[in-house]
């Protein structure tokens, strides 16, 4: 198709002066317009409006659904994160109760606390190896609606950010049974459903709601997201509502163009692009099986989740996930996606090179033989999540009054504001939450291994915490 992108650049070859937005003119004043000037322009005669679209806009959204399988899907200039807060606002009335995974990225709870919705959790299994959450079960929505039957959707992530995927279709059927529907963060699926060897996308699988990151897994633009719709759970015309609330007034038709062009390029060279993806992926995983002290997940015959998320773990080598993260970025030039306690995250996707994967399965082969003299140690216990007890909801805790205390004096106090490790967003305590031993625990132990910790303080030299005054 790319129909946007073609106009946009005859556009811009044009003798049309600019009397309106943007600033730049269409002149490259500086080196980044010298590449994208010519195409960023506003909402101007024959380029449509994403808040109202008729023409072409309108045209590119649905040739997105087309390739994605959706009823309807609406582009997404402010990530996921503007899908994920449109959807739950669309779908639950202020006030009412939403049924979701703890595992969810911040925007969730954002939403939540936007709604001042009532919130109950799914909690994630641990892999019983690697320390990281599983998918959520069939079995575990079940049981959770029959306790909370006054839910009014129902949210799940898959994949997740390790490539945990939900059994999304079964899922739908257990939601759907209570007339409710079902929003997906498929926020690192925007890859899934164009090659058999990996899973189905969850916007073919009975979703009613799936929010993807084309940013994350496709060549497309940071920023750029996209949302599906479904069936007739969803009050559409809300849902265009709280679109056009929470993205801008003023949406980039660079990035739209950048969508278009990601999405065409997946229809027409998708498969093949994902078959030499899937022959490189397996090559490095067979040659990693020589690792003796670093521990790879998946191993090279697994099938049934995400192909392209490479979780490396160091439990047992003697070394943190951090100080092998440090390794990679300085000795061999690999900057990681991101490090946990244990464990650090390489993502791969259809633009990878052969180098890559070669650069990256021989750096963990030389760092492993280098581990195999090191005492071992005792896993790392930072990436293991215990929950703490909720208290009040988001909403009430975090607009509550609050005092600084010393992490050490936090022990049974209430969060006052989120803890987490960004990567990836997912809070490890939320305003509202009873902060336990064992996850002030944690995260001491985030703080010795160097990982980012957002949400601390330093009150006088002490790392301190925002809790509740009470």
């Amino acid at each position: 198709m790319e129909e946007l992108y073609h106009k946009l650049a005859e556009y811009g070859q044009s003798d049309y002066y600019p009397y309106h937005m943007p600033g730049h003119k269409r002149r490259p004043v500086t080196q980044l317009l010298e590449r994208i000037g010519d195409i960023d322009i506003t909402e101007i005669e024959g380029f449509d409006n994403l808040h109202h679209a008729e023409g072409i806009l309108k045209q590119v959204q649905e040739h997105a659904a087309a390739i994605c399988g959706a009823e309807e899907s609406f582009l997404l200039v402010g990530g996921s994160t503007a899908g994920i807060l449109s959807a739950v606002g669309a779908t639950i009335p202020s006030g009412g109760k939403l049924l979701m995974a703890r595992g969810s990225h911040k925007s969730v709870y954002h939403s939540a606390y936007l709604g001042k919705l009532r919130t109950e959790y799914l909690y994630e299994n641990i892999h019983p190896e690697m320390n990281f959450a599983l998918a959520i079960t069939p079995e575990q929505v079940q049981e959770a609606l029959a306790e909370h039957s006054d839910a009014g959707a129902v949210l799940i992530v898959s994949p997740t950010y390790e490539g945990m995927c939900c059994d999304v279709e079964k899922i739908a059927e257990i939601v759907h049974q209570k007339g409710i529907p079902l929003i997906v963060d498929g926020a690192h699926g925007a890859h899934l459903g164009f090659h058999p060897a990996w899973p189905e996308a969850a916007s073919k699988c009975g979703a009613d709601l799936v929010i993807q990151s084309l940013h994350k897994t496709l060549p497309a633009p940071t920023q750029t997201a996209i949302l599906h719709v479904n069936g007739k759970l969803v009050d559409r015309s809300r849902l265009q509502r709280f679109l056009s609330i929470y993205q801008t007034s003023s949406p980039s038709y660079v990035l739209m163009a950048g969508m278009e062009q990601a999405l065409s390029y997946m229809k027409s060279e998708g498969r093949l692009a994902m078959h030499v993806f899937l022959q490189n992926w397996e090559t490095m995983l067979q040659k990693l099986q020589a690792c003796k002290n670093l521990q790879v997940y998946p191993n090279w015959q697994e099938r049934g989740n995400d192909i392209g998320k490479l979780v490396i773990s160091a439990q047992g080598a003697g070394i943190s996930g951090q100080r092998l993260y440090d390794i990679l970025l300085s000795e061999y030039h690999l900057q990681m996606e991101m490090a946990c306690g244990s464990y650090v995250l390489a993502m791969f996707t259809v633009a990878d090179t052969e180098e890559g994967y070669e650069r990256l399965t021989k750096a963990l082969l030389e760092i492993d033989s280098r581990l195999q003299q090191e005492e071992k140690k005792l896993r790392s216990t930072a990436d293991i999540p215990f929950y703490p007890r909720k208290k009040l909801e988001l909403w009430q805790a975090w607009d509550t009054g609050h005092i600084v205390l010393p992490l050490e004096e936090c022990q049974g106090k209430t969060a006052a504001e989120f803890i987490n490790l960004y990567p990836p967003g997912i809070p490890v305590a939320v305003p509202g939450e009873v902060l336990n031993f064992q996850v002030l625990s944690q995260i001491r132990a985030y703080i010795q291994e160097n990982l980012p910790v957002h949400g601390l303080v330093n009150d006088n030299g002490k790392v301190g915490m925002y809790v509740m005054d009470e």
